[in-house]
């Protein structure tokens, strides 16, 4: 560390891009203090460019500039990256030349000329650029803010360098990893080629194939294990590249597959069959069965009671219940942004660690990702300011007033967006960038897809229950805070279905009423949950409270401030343009109430101005 900062603060700040989802994230000190992906400034959902606005917020939170900065670390190893793309095509050309041609000159730019590329995008950025590998950054992004001191780490993705799953063991400080699956043998591949197959987008569909599996059967495991993949006791595999186009293509699957399945991939926004929805189901439990397989290999590697996991894989939350239910670990932990986004803040907390050779301090029971809200916020005057150039109508309300109201609200069944403190870093919506609705209403779930997501009706929604009472409705009696656990509705809270409700099983089964709580519990009596506590967002925490007031429930419903294919709202402007666009009843600015019936008709500006640009 340089003599001009030792007496100062240490920033370090942390980047991923040039593949999806790029973020950028600030430490101080080794402390979290800001975090965001770049597709919540640009509007380009998954951007992948450089993430200019993102470093610009970091920066501009901290109240520096780029001279400030003790080092920048990068997610990935480039040139390792680009060894292995190399390879792969050098192994099966002539195939896959058309592929080749139409990558190659990305590659040159943004693999081979990374360094030059990221110090001019940081301004003619000097100083120190540190490279760690890929797993290395999930697994460090899992780890050191997990509230373990020592802990097993699994990640899984779909390739980094060379690989795609890693085992490692973290104590104190120090990481090391033990074991690796290597390309092209990916679980994160294999299930994107079946979310390519059923018709939706990879790299951000995979959501939906999980979502889809309830309403499927598992017709197609047995067919998956013996021709697709070749599963080993310890959660290693090997996948039948016949079957895959990835290597070399411009798609996932071959010809090969489409014989295999009996039919070509289905075409996006044409309807769904029950096909879709039985090969969902599949490929669902195999990657279950892998992940535990994996676990348990973990375990036996580490003998540790704990578990920390990061790469997309650990956002499949339905994999991590059962391994929370029928793992060998006692407790588990999960990087709330665990794909692409999280490296940047893994490769940060490598540099502080390993690099700086800095100790690490654990409280027993608490992460260090304040709850992930590291995003931007908004004071009452900025807000305010921005409603008043837009002419909106509005009323502002104090805290207990504003709790009161949006209870009442949601209890008479009206949908509501809240806009509320610093945004979620992670793909996630925590209560912060949040649409609301009242659980307990049957009409939720498709007045929420249809009228203000504009996606597909079968999409389930999450419940956000108060932390204290989550045992009360759901069979899990741990914290959840940043939704990535599923557990079956409590046994007392369903309602059986009749015998004609039961069959045929598929997707008209959607309207059937399982619980007290339907709008959030999905055909299988399960519900993806967000346990809410005081300490980590206290005004959401009393949202709820006052909702439980009102009506003796202590759960609301949770989606993301959003629609279909745009990311989670980042200003004001956004949440206000959403609000206006959509069939959203209310919304929610720091202290304001708007109605929808109160406000000017909406006119699309031709341009939307954002707050943090890079100088």
């Amino acid at each position: 560390m340089s003599e001009e900062f030792a007496t100062l603060h240490c920033y370090i700040l942390g980047l991923s891009a040039f593949y999806h989802d790029s973020a950028a994230c600030l430490l101080r000190d080794g402390e979290i203090i800001a975090a965001a992906q770049e597709e919540r400034f640009t509007r380009k959902k998954g951007d992948s460019s450089f993430p200019k606005h993102a470093v610009s917020y970091c920066l501009q939170y901290a109240g520096i500039g780029m001279d400030a900065i003790e080092l920048v670390g990068f997610y990935d190893k480039p040139l390792l990256k680009f060894e292995r793309i190399l390879e792969t095509y050098l192994a099966i050309a002539p195939r896959g030349f058309r592929s080749f041609l139409k990558a190659g000159p990305l590659w040159v730019k943004e693999k081979l000329f990374t360094d030059r590329l990221l110090r001019e995008s940081l301004g003619g950025y000097e100083g120190s650029l540190l490279y760690a590998e890929h797993h290395e950054s999930h697994a460090a992004s899992a780890f050191f803010p997990s509230p373990f001191e020592e802990s097993a780490v699994l990640t899984m993705d779909g390739v980094g360098e060379w690989a795609t799953a890693s085992i490692g063991l973290g104590r104190g400080s120090d990481l090391e990893i033990l074991s690796e699956l290597r390309w092209p043998d990916s679980l994160g591949l294999l299930y994107s080629a079946f979310t390519y197959y059923t018709g939706f987008t990879v790299n951000s569909g995979e959501y939906k194939v999980m979502g889809l599996a309830p309403y499927g059967e598992p017709r197609y495991v047995d067919l998956i294990l013996r021709d697709l993949v070749d599963l080993r006791e310890d959660g290693s595999f090997r996948l039948n590249q016949k079957y895959f186009n990835y290597l070399g293509g411009l798609t996932m699957t071959s010809e090969a597959f489409t014989e295999l399945f009996g039919g070509p991939p289905r075409l996006s926004e044409s309807p769904l069959t029950q096909k879709e929805m039985d090969l969902a189901r599949s490929v669902q439990v195999v990657c279950e069965e892998i992940m535990l397989r994996m676990a348990r290999t973990a375990h036996r590697l580490t003998d540790s009671k704990n578990l920390c996991l990061a790469g997309g894989v650990a956002l499949n939350c339905v994999g991590n219940g059962r391994l929370l239910r029928e793992g060998p670990f006692e407790n588990i932990w999960i990087q709330p942004a665990a794909g692409d986004a999280g490296g940047a803040l893994g490769v940060a907390l490598l540099a502080w660690h390993r690099h700086c050779a800095k100790p690490r301090t654990v409280t027993a029971g608490v992460d260090s990702m304040k709850g992930a809200y590291l995003g931007p916020g908004f004071t009452e005057g900025e807000i305010e300011a921005f409603l008043q150039r837009q002419g909106a109508s509005y009323e502002r309300l104090d805290r207990e007033e504003l709790f009161g109201a949006v209870a009442r609200l949601l209890a008479s069944e009206k949908i509501v967006g809240w806009f509320n403190g610093r945004m979620e870093f992670g793909p996630r919506a925590l209560g912060a960038r949040s649409i609301l609705g009242d659980p307990r209403s049957p009409r939720m779930q498709a007045q929420m897809n249809f009228k203000i997501k504009f996606r597909e009706g079968f999409r389930p929604f999450a419940p956000s229950v108060l932390r204290e009472r989550v045992s009360d409705y759901f069979e899990m009696d741990v914290e959840s805070p940043y939704m990535l656990l599923v557990a079956p509705v409590k046994k007392e809270r369903q309602i059986p279905m009749s015998g004609a409700e039961r069959g045929p099983w598929g997707i008209e089964q959607l309207n059937v009423v399982r619980s007290d709580i339907p709008a959030v519990t999905h055909i299988d009596y399960s519900a993806r949950i967000q346990t809410v506590s005081p300490e980590t967002n206290p005004d959401y925490y009393q949202l709820i409270r006052s909702f439980e007031e009102l009506t003796g429930c202590p759960v609301v419903v949770n989606s993301s401030f959003n629609v279909r294919g745009e990311p989670i709202v980042c200003t004001p402007e956004d949440a206000y343009r959403c609000f206006m666009r959509t069939h959203l009843d209310f919304l929610v600015l720091g202290p304001f109430l708007l109605g929808k019936a109160e406000q000017q008709e909406w006119k699309e500006p031709t341009e939307w101005q954002h707050e943090f640009q890079l100088d």
